[in-house]
């Protein structure tokens, strides 16, 4: 485990490495969306208000997400102290971008559509980001074999996991998951005729199906009938995502998007 870049590179720079990585990961993810946003046309001054509405509501939600996990309030922290010192959860991080975009477009009346702009972007920054969960954070349960993460007895202490035994490199399957995502949506997916937004929807989609089937390894608390707070969450959006992606193909939306294009703009007041 390294906490800090002096740990990790053994110079004295004394800086929290997560956050270094998710610093990282951020400005990588806004330079694609950049690149993006020029290659599509959608180059709007107000464009930078809506990438301050996500980072915002990314930024609020990745503390508020992991608050009021006990019945008895007593026993979470308030308010103020969660947004401080409580712990981070990306997915909770999703969510408050999504809703800090929205927000954002509302306020600035800025109708085209950004999810094609932001799945590449999100993917990359996640892919790097979580090379701090895997220098810092516990890394999964036991793999029951000779391969894995071993820890040495003071990381373990840290992290809280077991030391001296091999454990599943669950960050690891995720930064390979994000990597994979990015060559999809940079190569693949983004040069396709599909309607405006829905790479976004796809790559939202993938991640929550495999962040539930990742959990079972990531040694995260057991909350209710064998499932992390995580997979209960994902256990409600997944069948939302899977049931919008239904109804957008149903509309043509991966075969026909030009329809789609053609009724949002008569859809729109004159």
């Amino acid at each position: 485990m390294f906490p800090t870049l002096q740990d990790l590179f053994g110079i004295p720079i004394p800086f929290d490495t997560h956050s270094a990585f998710v610093g990282l990961g951020m400005a990588v993810a806004g330079l694609i969306f950049l690149v993006e946003a020029r290659r599509r046309g959608q180059t709007d001054e107000r464009m930078v208000y809506i990438v301050l509405g996500a980072a915002a509501g990314a930024a609020i939600f990745m503390r508020l997400g992991t608050w009021a996990q006990h019945i008895d309030p007593t026993k979470n922290l308030n308010v103020m102290e969660q947004l401080a010192y409580g712990h981070a959860s990306m997915l909770s991080a999703l969510v408050g971008a999504w809703l800090g975009v929205h927000v954002a477009k509302r306020i600035v009346r800025y109708r085209p559509r950004t999810g094609d702009l932001f799945a590449p972007a999100v993917a990359a920054g996640l892919a790097i980001g979580r090379i701090g969960c895997l220098l810092t954070e516990k890394p999964g349960t036991p793999t029951g074999a000779d391969w894995g993460i071993v820890l040495d007895p003071d990381a373990a202490a840290r992290v809280g996991s077991p030391s001296g035994v091999p454990l599943h490199p669950s960050f690891v399957y995720e930064i390979a998951f994000h990597v994979a995502a990015f060559a999809v949506l940079w190569l693949w997916l983004r040069h396709r005729s599909i309607a405006p937004g829905e790479t976004l929807t796809l790559y939202i989609a993938a991640y929550a199906v495999f962040r539930f089937a990742v959990e079972f390894v990531r040694g995260n608390e057991v909350v209710w009938a064998g499932l992390t707070r995580p997979q209960l969450f994902l256990l409600v959006s997944i069948p939302l995502l899977l049931a919008r992606i239904v109804v957008q193909a149903r509309r043509g939306a991966y075969t026909h998007p030009e329809r789609m294009v053609s009724r949002e703009r008569l859809a729109r007041p004159a």
